[in-house]
């Protein structure tokens, strides 16, 4: 294995240059810049993460705190730690994945003992017991998703108010009077799951501003349980012409409950989802959907993060809140409902 005194002697510097060179402690000329990074290259150097550590007090890792709930689609989740990995990786960043479900104890042993430079929660509960630690700690921490309090931290999420407007929005605009709204399971909501009743209390809002008969249930996140439930909700609101889904299991679901009903979209029912791009090519969905942005939000946690750790500045600056609007992406899947 590469040393740096391998990297000194191929690019022709001294061991401290060849060090000044990679870390940018000191002003190095570009062409001896250049030169140390064509023998890193050569040699496939990767610097000792230990001795990094004791030299910079960073480790160059990022801790995610994800948990993977059996009442939640776990695709969906992964599309979240993705952008994170993906994101952290381009900027020099290992990633520390936790999905113990004691969270407090594990992010309070994480800190403690300086494992990582900085912290992304995911899995953010409206009470989020994680919280208190986060803000006592050295580190700094950036949430994906909107907790009650977000006082002391960096909060990005999806706007998911304007996304249950914009879902019946579209809809009514078309003509629609009657409509079915398919959440996360319940269980989501007990345990915090804000965005869940943050979408379908702005849909249910609107619709009664729109003049639209809105059924807001919760769905199972597995099959086959959620293919049953939509095949009872289609047979009790035989009057609905549109469904609105934010739910991935009942997405994916779908497809196969339309079918073995013998009717289809738009010509039957008008749908609009809420996941991701990747999400809908991974399940070959054919439905128009708002774009969840799991890889965009990932990437502005992890940004924002790192501009922390290694920035003075950025870690004075103050806490940001940060919402992607919504956007509707048409897949087809929406037209006026049969007279």
């Amino acid at each position: 294995m590469a040393t740096i005194g391998d990297v000194a002697k191929t690019a022709g510097v001294s061991r401290s240059t060849a060090s000044y060179a990679l870390s940018g402690k000191r002003s190095i000329s570009p062409e001896v810049r250049m030169r140390v990074e064509a023998a890193v290259a050569e040699l496939g150097y990767t610097p000792n993460a230990g001795a990094r550590a004791l030299a910079t007090s960073q480790t160059m890792v990022i801790g995610l705190l994800a948990q993977f709930f059996e009442d939640e689609f776990a695709p969906a989740m992964l599309q979240y730690v993705l952008g994170i990995s993906d994101t952290a990786r381009e900027l020099g960043y290992d990633i520390l994945l936790i999905t113990d479900s004691d969270g407090p104890a594990s992010l309070r042993r994480v800190t403690d003992s300086r494992m990582v430079d900085g912290i992304v929660l995911l899995n953010v509960a409206e009470d989020d017991d994680r919280l208190p630690i986060l803000r006592a700690t050295s580190q700094p921490g950036a949430l994906v998703g909107l907790p009650g309090d977000c006082t002391g931290l960096d909060v990005f999420d999806l706007d998911y108010e304007e996304a249950g407007r914009v879902m019946v929005d579209a809809l009514a605009d078309l003509g629609h009077r009657e409509l079915i709204l398919v959440s996360q399971p319940e269980h989501v909501v007990i345990r915090g799951g804000a965005y869940v009743w943050r979408l379908r209390d702005a849909a249910a809002s609107q619709a009664r501003l729109r003049g639209v008969e809105l059924h807001a249930v919760y769905g199972s996140s597995s099959q086959p349980a959620i293919g049953r439930e939509l095949t009872a909700l289609l047979d009790t609101h035989p009057g609905a012409t549109g469904l609105l889904l934010n739910n991935e299991a009942a997405a994916a679901a779908l497809p196969s409950v339309l079918q073995a009903r013998g009717v289809s979209a738009p010509q039957d029912y008008s749908v609009i989802g809420r996941y991701s791009d990747e999400f809908a090519r991974t399940f070959s969905l054919p439905f128009s959907f708002i774009e969840s942005a799991p890889d965009r939000l990932g990437r502005m946690a992890v940004r924002q993060l790192v501009r922390r750790i290694e920035s003075s500045d950025g870690a004075k600056e103050p806490h940001v809140v940060r919402f992607v609007s919504p956007e509707l992406e048409d897949r087809g899947s929406t037209s006026p409902p049969r007279p």
